[in-house]
């Protein structure tokens, strides 16, 4: 069969997407990048908050289309949405020939394979394949890379225990499970094996890493062994949340070279009464402590934080609060969320929901402010030689495209490097910066 997969969502549903691309391969199937090729489509949906869940539902629809007219075969829709929603899907979208749960993604070649096949029973089990939502998935398939090649991500714990007022993830995906590290170490040499050089931890938190599998928190232990894989120049770290980070932890990332000096730390507010009612467990004096010693022990540190404004309840001298706390922290990088209300969480019942056109506001008055210091910041690049990975040529310039350790893939900037060099995409390269674009750098190859 030929499949086309649609990747919807966070990075860690891009990694359960590589695992059923790997499957799919091993049992002989093609995967195929074009509609008008597939035989077979396979969403793998996301519904974090409204507009993500809206566009899973597009695509679906637009799939469904397809289907209803003999184009496709098969369609199935795995992921978040289809957990959360596995019954609305299917009455609501009769096209849709199968639902698969978060827990059941390494069941998708039997569940086409039942779908396909002449018995009726077999495709009648088929229609809704969900594990408990506490089983993990492990398998040593090879993952099916969809990053280009240089960088990949390694997600190694599912679910959370958080339970943030905001947050149904605890209820789409369970509670936190790590990863054996192992597995984890085995899967990074496989990535590094095929030429993997970056590597990025994921998890809706990375920082608890190993409690419940060791009793103890092992993410430094993991990440020195990953330091010791051949090949791997980068070990980047995403969703720290801050009253997880140690000590040991600051060690290591100072110490360890191939741990990139960047941390994701996930704050949302900065208002001690909203941190509160968001079910946040630091204060703003934590977070701010937090920062210093960060900046103190690593001073070339990186810092990205995520910001939700409009929570149910908040001030305008809250929203206050938090432009205070931007202001004189000056993240390197920073996104703002305008708070989604969702269907099953404690904040959706919440008094005093804040307006549309209110949360907009104070979104756009955040970014405005982060506008100018990641201004200021790019400025004072110049002049600075950084490491770069690159990651393609500009069509028709003498010119690539690539990242610093600074920056993430899909949410950081990028710095524009002028060579009359020929470069390949997973090159590194020592760059001179000459120059700033808003966001971007413009450097020279030294």
């Amino acid at each position: 069969m030929n499949i086309l997969f649609i990747s919807l969502g966070c990075d860690k549903n891009l990694v359960d997407t590589e695992v059923m691309l790997g499957i799919l391969a091993e049992h002989g199937h093609r995967i195929v990048s074009e509609e008008s090729e597939a035989d077979v489509v396979v969403i793998n949906t996301c519904c974090f908050i409204h507009d993500a869940m809206e566009e899973s539902i597009q695509n679906i629809l637009e799939m469904a289309e397809l289907r209803k007219q003999g184009e496709l075969k098969l369609l199935i829709v795995t992921g978040c949405l289809a957990q959360r929603y596995k019954e609305e899907v299917l009455q609501e979208i009769p096209e849709v020939d199968a639902v698969l749960g978060v827990s059941s993604y390494e069941e998708i070649a039997s569940v086409i394979d039942g779908l396909l096949s002449d018995s009726p029973m077999e495709r009648g089990d088929a229609r809704i394949t969900m594990k408990d939502i506490n089983y993990l998935p492990v398998t040593d398939t090879r993952r099916l890379v969809t990053t280009g090649g240089h960088y990949a991500y390694l997600k190694i714990a599912e679910g959370c225990d958080k339970h943030c007022t905001y947050c149904i993830i605890p209820k789409i995906r369970g509670d936190y499970r790590s990863v054996p590290m192992e597995h984890l170490v085995k899967e990074a040499e496989s990535l590094a094996e095929d030429g993997v050089k970056e590597l990025i931890l994921v998890a809706q938190e990375t920082t608890l890493y190993g409690k419940d599998l060791y009793g103890e928190k092992k993410l430094p232990e993991l990440l020195r062994r990953l330091c010791r894989i051949p090949g791997l120049v980068w070990i980047r770290i995403l969703y720290c949340y801050p009253e997880e980070i140690t000590d040991e932890l600051i060690d290591v990332m100072r110490d360890e070279p191939k741990v990139c000096h960047y941390l994701d730390l996930p704050i949302q507010h900065a208002d001690d009464e909203i941190l509160r009612r968001m079910g946040r467990r630091t204060t703003r004096q934590e977070l701010a402590d937090l920062i210093e010693k960060l900046r103190r022990e690593i001073p070339d540190i990186t810092l990205r934080t995520t910001l939700i404004t409009g929570f149910p309840g908040e001030t305008q001298k809250q929203h206050e609060t938090l432009m205070d706390f931007v202001d004189e922290m000056e993240f390197d990088r920073l996104g703002v969320f305008t708070y989604s209300p969702e269907e099953g969480t404690p904040a959706k019942k919440m008094p005093d929901q804040v307006p549309e056109e209110v949360k907009e506001e104070r979104q756009a008055e955040l970014m405005e402010l982060q506008q100018e210091i990641a201004f200021e910041q790019a400025e004072a690049m110049k002049g600075k030689e950084l490491l770069v990975m690159i990651e393609g040529r500009i069509s028709g310039e003498n010119a690539y495209v690539g990242r610093t350790c600074r920056d993430a893939p899909g949410v950081d900037g990028l710095i524009f490097v002028n060579t009359d060099e020929e470069l390949v995409s997973g090159d590194f390269a020592k760059v001179r910066v000459t120059g700033a674009l808003e966001y971007d750098l413009i450097g020279e190859l030294l």
